[in-house]
């Protein structure tokens, strides 16, 4: 009865973590759908502003030295990395492989400083013992994206601490497919063109001034980069988890499965056993 009475708890536990599991699938699943909205409602406003910087600098054929972003920091002794994680995990094995490439893009032995979006990518430098020079781990990562890219131009054209930026996170595929993506962020180099020549800016009126507009504009322009990318991790983080609980639920029902058939094959052990000891007490009174 001892071992019947413990099948029956695990049997209930098991039927708990299903119930949890699946409403955490369901809820990533929703927001999922929230983030892939999210980054089309963006995509229109990105590419304008990437047509309009394109425009500019053809307009006044400028050269890059006038634009800090847009060169390289030939001073600068280190690189500057963006890592972008997850405050929280049950999201299978999406921070481990983004931590197992990054340890093969920058190896220890670079002088690379680091700022960190997400405690799991936090932790991971602190374990590794490399240099975190910034934390946004704290409340929405959204909010913070404004002190960083902040903090990126002051080191890259003010303090000329760093040769190149880059940007670490998980783009986002589609539900199943996560992939680790480093993109670099300065120098920002060539700023791709618009495809069509009608879809450039027309001629029109700038004020103080076109230089003083684009030199506004670039931070403006790597805020969105930026941004972008953390539409994307936020998806694949919400994508991963639903998967990791799809899976715990799959795995909880078939525990399920298990122990009922254990259970029942107890039961009815234990029923033989009774009907047995009737019987031969029926025989022995006879």
């Amino acid at each position: 009865m001892a071992r019947i009475r413990q099948i029956k708890r695990r049997i209930r536990a098991a039927k708990n973590i299903s119930q949890i599991t699946r409403a955490m699938e369901m809820v990533a699943a929703s927001k999922i759908k929230k983030s892939q909205e999210a980054a089309l409602a963006g995509k229109p406003y990105a590419q304008k502003i990437q047509e309009l910087i394109s425009f500019l600098l053809a307009k006044i054929r400028v050269k890059e030295k006038k634009y800090p972003l847009l060169m390289k920091n030939e001073k600068g002794e280190k690189i500057l990395v963006v890592l972008i994680s997850t405050n929280k995990g049950l999201c299978g094995g999406l921070n481990s492989a983004l931590f197992r490439v990054l340890n093969l893009w920058f190896p220890q032995e670079e002088p690379i400083d680091f700022i960190s979006f997400g405690i799991k990518g936090r932790n991971f430098i602190l374990r590794s013992k490399r240099n975190l020079v910034a934390d946004f781990s704290q409340g929405k990562f959204l909010e913070n994206i404004g002190a960083l890219t902040d903090l990126i131009v002051e080191g890259y054209t003010q303090q000329k601490k760093y040769r190149q930026v880059f940007l670490v996170y998980n783009n986002f595929i589609n539900a199943l497919k996560q992939v680790p993506t480093k993109d670099l962020l300065l120098p920002m180099g060539e700023i791709p063109q618009p495809e069509k020549e009608e879809e450039k800016v027309g001629d029109f009126l700038i004020e103080p001034s076109l230089e003083e507009v684009l030199s506004s504009l670039l931070p403006h322009y790597l805020e969105v980069s930026i941004r972008k990318a953390f539409i994307e991790a936020e998806a694949s983080e919400h994508a991963a988890r639903m998967m990791a609980m799809k899976a715990a639920t799959d795995n909880a029902k078939s525990l399920i499965e298990d122990l009922t058939l254990q259970y029942n094959k107890e039961r009815q052990q234990i029923i033989t056993y009774e009907i047995a000891d009737i019987i031969t007490a029926k025989e022995a009174i006879e």
